[in-house]
């Protein structure tokens, strides 16, 4: 007997949650982008969507890394290497590709960034897919359409260089990609996605429903990547498509995270940041993003008098080399500690953490437990 929804859904943060992240990220920015005529945001972002969305959801969502890492001293203590490393290796091959030439250091950044954007998709799916326990051709067939939800337009973006947007500045991806290989991409991703959908159906037919969670997921990453490159005409409907799906559920998962540590006892003096709940998590956060934008616009864009001032310093290119990886660095630390801090099995005490599974106390058989196959966010084992 046919049946839409499996009698057992699987969340990951819970239904309410996963529904307002995903679901209602994807239908926010549809909307804001819908109404940009209203809203006077036709054309470039206006400053107040650049505040709103850049700074506060974009570069705060990398500031919240720091829940997971620099401001928890026994975590620190425990992978004192990669916490050194990370940001050190980044730096300095920031710098090495900023001497070499500045448009070769925005190209390597921007893809590190495209990458670390596709592969949080994925990790997503995976972590939905591990969750619900599915078969592994369903869960070949949700790879396969999330990449190819992501990937599809990306190179389709590439064969039609140049846009009214880029990813950071402008001429950073890689032009002169014949139209036709873009055309071509667009309907292997659409072969790939119908495939998804007809096995999705088969479920249904089957009676084995869906899981709701997760196919929205795909949805909404097939709306926001779609839309926001290949429908998109300016720069304010590829930062809303850009932005909110990928700021916001990190968010929630960081959110998570951090409560279950502070439960703990964990964070020292920081602590009366969580004490706080989400508003005192999410302005800290918003603190540290305006403070760092503050910079870029004191030292190298100039562009936003009314909301950092009219001050600034124009540097030589050879200070340039120095100043612009180390403000980048806290991007680039955030997308090389995402490949390691969300795996489990590194990890005995971080699903418990989460809230998906009992928390690991000393003495605990959970302490020697055999490393977990699951592997969380951008970073599948």
């Amino acid at each position: 007997m046919a049946r839409l929804l499996a009698p057992s859904q699987r969340w990951l943060f819970g239904r309410e949650t996963d529904l307002a992240v995903f679901a209602g990220t994807a239908l926010l920015s549809v909307a804001l982008v819908a109404a940009a005529p209203w809203l006077g945001a036709g054309g470039d972002t206006p400053l107040w969507a650049w505040a709103l969305l850049v700074v506060g959801v974009d570069v705060a969502h990398v500031w919240s890394t720091v829940f997971r890492t620099y401001l928890d001293r026994e975590e620190l203590l425990r992978r004192p290497a990669l916490y050194a490393l990370a940001p050190l290796s980044a730096y300095v091959l920031g710098v090495l590709a900023y001497l070499a030439s500045p448009g070769l250091f925005w190209r390597l950044f921007a893809y590190t960034a495209l990458f670390h954007f596709v592969r949080q998709q994925y990790g997503w799916g995976a972590l939905y897919a591990r969750k619900a326990r599915v078969s592994d051709a369903e869960r070949r067939w949700d790879a396969a359409a999330l990449y190819a939800a992501t990937l599809g337009p990306v190179v389709w973006w590439h064969a039609n260089l140049p846009r009214e947007f880029w990813w950071f500045v402008e001429n950073d991806f890689v032009s002169g990609l014949p139209q036709w290989v873009g055309t071509l991409a667009l309907g292997l991703h659409a072969a790939v996605l119908a495939g998804w959908a007809g096995f999705q159906a088969l479920r249904v037919v089957r009676g084995e429903g869906l899981q709701a969670g997760k196919v929205l997921l795909v949805l909404a990453t097939w709306a926001t990547w779609f839309g926001g490159i290949v429908v998109a005409r300016d720069d304010f409907a590829f930062t809303v498509m850009n932005v909110l799906l990928h700021g916001v559920p990190y968010f929630a998962l960081l959110f998570r995270y951090a409560r279950g540590r502070h439960a703990e006892g964990g964070y020292g003096p920081w602590a009366p940041l969580l004490r706080a709940g989400l508003p005192g998590f999410l302005l800290f956060l918003g603190a540290l993003a305006f403070a760092e934008e503050f910079l870029w616009d004191q030292l190298v864009w100039h562009e936003r008098p009314l909301l950092f001032g009219d001050g600034g310093l124009v540097l030589p290119p050879d200070v340039l080399a120095l100043v612009v990886p180390l403000l980048a660095l806290p991007q680039a630390t955030h997308y090389l500690l995402d490949a390691f801090i969300w795996k489990a099995g590194q990890d005995p005490a971080l699903l418990g953490r989460l809230g998906w599974r009992a928390p690991v106390r000393e003495g605990s058989p959970l302490g020697t437990a055999a490393p977990s196959p699951v592997a969380m966010a951008h970073s599948p084992d």
